[in-house]
């Protein structure tokens, strides 16, 4: 357990409300996930997509607990800017240089909040024909988003709250904490 001095040495002095998921929770649930994934793909090529930035800390965690072959590639889309809620507007910023044609994708995702960057990138990247495409979110706010596609692999249900660390950020502050907290 983290004491407060530790909290507000990571944070640079900023307090957080609350820890929300602590790093052996994030960790083992990481590793089952991992499990899961491999469950699911037994074979035919697999490529974990990660949506940058906020992913990027999960999906090097996932792709070492996931024990088949596969390849790696992100994206890059922006729906917060410096806010703490979605503009509501995603821009795609980086589109992955890996043909998709004929994979199953696992789509990476940090949290899934108000879902519209996913709405946005599923038809973007269905479009493109790969064998399968599923998603992966550590969170996901299901209070938040209305109806969309399922998110297959789910780490945990996320409270409403504004959440930062894991790769989680606010203004790209935060991302490099070990847990992931309630910021106000």
């Amino acid at each position: 357990m983290l004491r407060t001095a530790d909290v507000l040495r990571r944070t640079g002095g900023h307090n957080v409300k609350s820890i929300v998921f602590d790093e052996a929770a994030i960790a083992a649930r990481v590793e089952e996930l991992g499990r899961e994934i491999t469950a699911a793909y037994p074979d035919g090529d697999l490529l974990v997509l990660g949506l940058l930035k906020g992913s990027f800390i999960f999906l090097g965690d996932l792709v070492r607990k996931v024990e088949r072959p596969l390849q790696v590639d992100f994206l890059v889309a922006s729906s917060y800017g410096a806010g703490t809620t979605s503009s509501g507007r995603v821009d795609l910023l980086y589109d992955p240089a890996t043909r998709l044609e004929g994979k199953h994708i696992v789509l990476v995702e940090d949290i899934v909040d108000t879902g519209n960057t996913l709405r946005r990138l599923l038809g973007t990247l269905t479009a493109r024909a790969p064998a399968s495409l599923s998603i992966c979110a550590l969170l996901d706010k299901v209070a938040m988003h209305a109806p969309m596609p399922e998110v297959r692999f789910v780490g945990f249900e996320a409270p409403t709250a504004f959440l930062v660390g894991y790769g989680l950020d606010h203004a790209e502050d935060f991302r490099h904490l070990p847990f992931i907290a309630d910021l106000m």
